[in-house]
Protein backbone atom coordinates (compact mmCIF):
# COMPACT_ATOMS: atom_id res chain seq x y z
CA UNK A 1 0.00 0.00 0.00
CA UNK A 2 1.54 3.11 -1.20
CA UNK A 3 1.85 6.46 1.07
CA UNK A 4 -1.28 8.13 -0.11
CA UNK A 5 -3.63 5.47 -0.18
CA UNK A 6 -2.83 4.82 3.57
CA UNK A 7 -2.87 8.25 4.06
CA UNK A 8 -6.65 8.90 2.55
CA UNK A 9 -7.90 5.18 3.68
CA UNK A 10 -9.72 6.17 6.74
CA UNK A 11 -11.09 9.90 6.23
CA UNK A 12 -14.47 10.70 6.91
CA UNK A 13 -16.60 13.81 6.06
CA UNK A 14 -18.89 14.95 9.06
CA UNK A 15 -20.59 18.02 8.61
CA UNK A 16 -24.58 19.35 8.71
CA UNK A 17 -26.78 18.47 5.96
CA UNK A 18 -27.65 22.17 5.82
CA UNK A 19 -23.96 23.36 5.60
CA UNK A 20 -23.25 20.55 2.89
CA UNK A 21 -26.73 22.14 0.67
CA UNK A 22 -25.36 25.12 1.24
CA UNK A 23 -21.89 24.65 -0.09
CA UNK A 24 -22.67 22.95 -2.78
CA UNK A 25 -25.26 25.82 -3.51
CA UNK A 26 -22.85 28.39 -3.36
CA UNK A 27 -19.66 26.75 -5.32
CA UNK A 28 -22.21 26.82 -8.17
CA UNK A 29 -24.44 28.79 -9.09
CA UNK A 30 -25.52 29.75 -12.76
CA UNK A 31 -26.62 33.31 -13.82
CA UNK A 32 -28.79 35.07 -16.02
CA UNK A 33 -27.79 36.65 -18.79
CA UNK A 34 -29.57 39.71 -18.41
CA UNK A 35 -28.17 43.33 -20.00
CA UNK A 36 -29.88 46.07 -20.53
CA UNK A 37 -27.27 48.62 -21.41
CA UNK A 38 -23.66 49.70 -21.18
CA UNK A 39 -23.47 47.33 -17.77
CA UNK A 40 -23.93 44.31 -20.04
CA UNK A 41 -20.30 44.87 -21.36
CA UNK A 42 -18.81 45.00 -18.32
CA UNK A 43 -20.69 41.53 -17.54
CA UNK A 44 -19.37 40.53 -21.00
CA UNK A 45 -16.27 41.40 -19.94
CA UNK A 46 -16.09 39.25 -16.89
CA UNK A 47 -17.49 36.54 -18.22
CA UNK A 48 -15.03 36.39 -21.14
CA UNK A 49 -11.25 34.80 -21.29
CA UNK A 50 -9.52 37.70 -19.09
CA UNK A 51 -11.66 37.72 -16.18
CA UNK A 52 -13.06 33.83 -16.72
CA UNK A 53 -16.02 33.78 -14.28
CA UNK A 54 -16.44 29.86 -15.09
CA UNK A 55 -12.76 29.89 -12.63
CA UNK A 56 -15.20 30.58 -9.61
CA UNK A 57 -18.03 28.40 -10.12
CA UNK A 58 -20.09 30.87 -12.19
CA UNK A 59 -22.08 29.20 -15.72
CA UNK A 60 -24.24 31.64 -17.87
CA UNK A 61 -27.35 30.45 -18.99
CA UNK A 62 -30.12 32.04 -21.03
CA UNK A 63 -32.84 30.88 -19.37
CA UNK A 64 -34.24 32.01 -16.17
CA UNK A 65 -35.59 28.27 -15.70
CA UNK A 66 -32.37 27.10 -15.19
CA UNK A 67 -30.50 30.07 -13.66
CA UNK A 68 -29.97 30.91 -9.67
CA UNK A 69 -28.78 34.35 -9.88
CA UNK A 70 -30.28 37.22 -12.08
CA UNK A 71 -27.68 39.75 -12.74
CA UNK A 72 -29.42 43.28 -13.71
CA UNK A 73 -26.32 45.25 -15.97
CA UNK A 74 -28.05 48.41 -17.10
CA UNK A 75 -30.37 50.82 -17.12
CA UNK A 76 -34.26 49.60 -16.04
CA UNK A 77 -37.37 51.47 -17.81
CA UNK A 78 -40.77 51.37 -16.63
CA UNK A 79 -41.92 49.71 -19.48
CA UNK A 80 -38.76 47.12 -19.15
CA UNK A 81 -39.77 46.64 -14.98
CA UNK A 82 -43.01 44.38 -15.43
CA UNK A 83 -40.35 42.07 -18.23
CA UNK A 84 -37.62 42.05 -15.39
CA UNK A 85 -40.31 40.90 -12.76
CA UNK A 86 -42.03 38.03 -14.48
CA UNK A 87 -38.48 36.95 -15.60
CA UNK A 88 -37.42 37.21 -12.05
CA UNK A 89 -40.88 35.30 -11.01
CA UNK A 90 -39.84 32.25 -13.76
CA UNK A 91 -36.51 31.43 -11.92
CA UNK A 92 -36.82 28.70 -10.13
CA UNK A 93 -36.33 28.66 -5.84
CA UNK A 94 -33.66 29.98 -3.90
CA UNK A 95 -32.99 33.02 -6.50
CA UNK A 96 -31.09 35.70 -6.02
CA UNK A 97 -30.62 38.98 -7.84
CA UNK A 98 -27.46 41.41 -8.28
CA UNK A 99 -27.56 44.92 -9.46
CA UNK A 100 -25.10 45.62 -11.75
CA UNK A 101 -24.21 49.81 -11.78
CA UNK A 102 -25.50 52.86 -10.84
CA UNK A 103 -28.42 52.68 -12.91
CA UNK A 104 -29.44 49.21 -11.54
CA UNK A 105 -29.22 50.20 -8.17
CA UNK A 106 -30.68 53.66 -8.11
CA UNK A 107 -31.59 54.98 -11.48
CA UNK A 108 -27.97 55.95 -12.36
CA UNK A 109 -27.56 59.99 -14.16
CA UNK A 110 -31.15 59.27 -16.33
CA UNK A 111 -33.48 59.67 -12.88
CA UNK A 112 -33.75 63.31 -12.27
CA UNK A 113 -34.42 63.64 -15.82
CA UNK A 114 -36.60 60.90 -17.10
CA UNK A 115 -39.79 59.90 -15.44
CA UNK A 116 -39.46 56.30 -17.49
CA UNK A 117 -36.60 55.37 -15.79
CA UNK A 118 -36.86 53.29 -12.41
CA UNK A 119 -35.11 54.55 -9.64
CA UNK A 120 -33.69 51.00 -8.36
CA UNK A 121 -34.30 47.23 -9.66
CA UNK A 122 -34.88 47.11 -5.59
CA UNK A 123 -38.71 48.66 -6.48
CA UNK A 124 -40.11 45.10 -8.33
CA UNK A 125 -37.75 42.42 -6.98
CA UNK A 126 -35.71 41.95 -3.62
CA UNK A 127 -31.40 42.53 -4.41
CA UNK A 128 -28.98 40.61 -2.49
CA UNK A 129 -26.09 42.26 -3.55
CA UNK A 130 -25.55 45.80 -5.60
CA UNK A 131 -22.25 46.27 -7.75
CA UNK A 132 -21.55 49.81 -7.52
CA UNK A 133 -20.14 52.41 -10.55
CA UNK A 134 -21.23 53.22 -13.71
CA UNK A 135 -20.05 51.16 -15.49
CA UNK A 136 -18.29 48.15 -12.55
CA UNK A 137 -15.52 47.02 -13.80
CA UNK A 138 -15.04 43.75 -14.25
CA UNK A 139 -13.23 43.08 -10.60
CA UNK A 140 -16.50 44.54 -8.79
CA UNK A 141 -18.57 42.28 -10.42
CA UNK A 142 -16.35 39.59 -9.59
CA UNK A 143 -15.96 40.56 -5.82
CA UNK A 144 -20.09 41.05 -6.14
CA UNK A 145 -20.35 37.71 -7.03
CA UNK A 146 -17.90 36.57 -4.05
CA UNK A 147 -19.90 38.52 -1.95
CA UNK A 148 -23.06 36.20 -3.25
CA UNK A 149 -21.19 32.84 -2.62
CA UNK A 150 -20.68 34.42 0.63
CA UNK A 151 -24.01 34.99 1.74
CA UNK A 152 -25.40 31.42 -0.33
CA UNK A 153 -22.62 29.82 1.66
CA UNK A 154 -24.00 31.17 5.15
CA UNK A 155 -27.31 30.23 4.09
CA UNK A 156 -29.75 27.67 5.93
CA UNK A 157 -32.36 26.04 3.90
CA UNK A 158 -33.37 23.15 5.70
CA UNK A 159 -33.55 25.10 9.41
CA UNK A 160 -35.45 27.67 8.21
CA UNK A 161 -39.04 29.23 9.60
CA UNK A 162 -41.31 27.86 7.04
CA UNK A 163 -43.67 31.28 5.91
Amino acid sequence: MGVLEHKFQDNIVVAKLDQLMSWARSTSPWYFQFGLACCAIEMMATAASRHDLERIGMMPRSSPRQADVMIVAGTVTMKMSLRVKRLYEQMADPKYVIAMGSCATSGGPYWQYGYHVLKGVDLIVPVDVYVPGCPPRPEALIEGLIKLQEKIRHDRPLTKQQA
